[in-house]
């Protein structure tokens, strides 16, 4: 009996010597603790500002921090009446000493978003080890005036990409800390679309507009609420405008940038506006990943079309999942004003589907960017 008691005793010690050995990978998953910091990008001139007023690239960036970080509650809009939120994060964190350098990822957002709204991601690749850097789009982001062109000159928000990591490896504080040679790209709806573009995929918006006025034309064809008449607008500006003219023109123009080594689309947009032949020559590694309810760019004619043509593209449907799961949850003021954008379907629960996308995004870009 006595030897019995201290068997059982030996085994509960070690049982919670076993338990109390695990603290950091049971309690918390993250490598890393996250810094964000913001930066008013200056690109040389000439640039294509597609008609915005502010002629920056207003970036920002989420990076794995120092263990000291004291990460914070991030907000979309004012921390006391927020529209959404954007994670935790310390501002201006000191970088996590080692490594010394990070793979870069680079974030783009949805037609009328803004790269706050990409946050939920950019905070999970920071935590990864990952420097995620999202960019508002100019003439197409919800911090400053919409504009015709920002929102259909598509093809110019690739070269806002390739312009950001130019910019990024020059920055003093945050270039020493890429590493050039494992660079990626993941965006959403129309920055999915993007990201398509950056590896390789040519879209025009010709073959857009024809689509959309055939028998096939889907809930890509309802102009965003945004931006109420734009594919009209659109079209009386192509005929009237010299400049919007030869814009549309140079959509024809490859925007390859043989830096970003590999893509994740999430619900992208716009499959008919891209030739099937540019598809099939992307040579990286590529995911996409989309819901089953999503009405307003239907899997079958974008996130299955570019998976069956995209060579290797890996394609994740989240059954029920709508179009606007993917952005930022949402904040009392946000499910409020913009149920649209907030509320769910019934039975998806946006955090979970954040999570299983940003475990997705950095397992693949583990992969893709060794």
């Amino acid at each position: 009996m006595i030897r019995m008691r201290i068997f059982l005793t030996v085994c509960i010690i070690l049982l919670q010597t076993f338990l109390l050995s695990r603290p950091i990978a049971a309690k918390n998953p993250h490598l890393f603790k996250v810094g964000v910091a913001t930066r008013a990008f200056t690109p040389p001139e000439p640039y294509n500002w597609r008609g915005a007023k502010t002629h920056q690239l207003l970036t920002s960036i989420w990076y794995p921090a120092a263990p000291s970080a004291a990460e914070q509650s991030q907000f979309v809009g004012p921390s006391n009446a927020p529209f959404a939120l954007a994670g935790s994060a310390a501002p201006d964190a000191p970088f996590a000493a080692a490594p010394a350098k990070f793979p870069l990822i680079l974030l783009s957002h949805g037609t009328g978003g803004s790269a706050l709204m990409m946050a939920w991601l950019g905070t999970a690749l920071a935590s990864h080890g990952y420097i995620a850097a999202a960019v508002n789009h100019p003439g197409n982001n919800a911090l400053k005036d919409y504009t015709i062109q920002g929102f259909s000159l598509w093809q110019e928000r690739a070269k806002d990409l390739s312009t950001l990591i130019d910019l990024l490896l020059a920055d003093s504080a945050l270039g020493p800390r890429i590493d050039p040679n494992r660079i990626g790209a993941a965006g959403f709806s129309l920055g999915g679309f993007t990201v398509i573009e950056i590896a390789g995929g040519l879209a025009e918006l010709s073959r857009y507009q024809e689509f959309c006025s055939s028998p096939r034309k889907d809930g890509m064809c309802i102009d965003p609420p945004e931006f109420p008449n734009l594919l009209a607008k659109t079209t009386e500006l192509a005929k009237s405008d010299p400049d919007f003219q030869a814009a549309l023109r140079d959509a024809a123009k490859p925007r390859r940038d043989p830096r970003v080594r590999a893509i994740f689309a999430m619900a992208p947009a716009l499959g008919p506006a891209f030739s099937v032949d540019s598809l099939e020559k992307i040579s990286v590694p590529s995911a996409v990943v989309a819901g089953t309810a999503d009405t307003n760019v239907p899997p079958d004619t974008s996130a299955k079309f570019f998976a069956a043509h995209i060579p290797g593209a890996k394609l994740t449907l989240f059954t029920g999942v709508g179009h606007y799961t993917f952005l930022a949850t949402c904040a009392e003021l946000g499910r409020r004003n913009r149920p649209d954008l907030c509320v769910d379907p019934a039975g998806v629960l946006r955090d979970d589907i954040h999570k299983q996308t940003a475990d997705l995004a950095a397992a693949f870009f583990s992969s893709a960017l060794k």
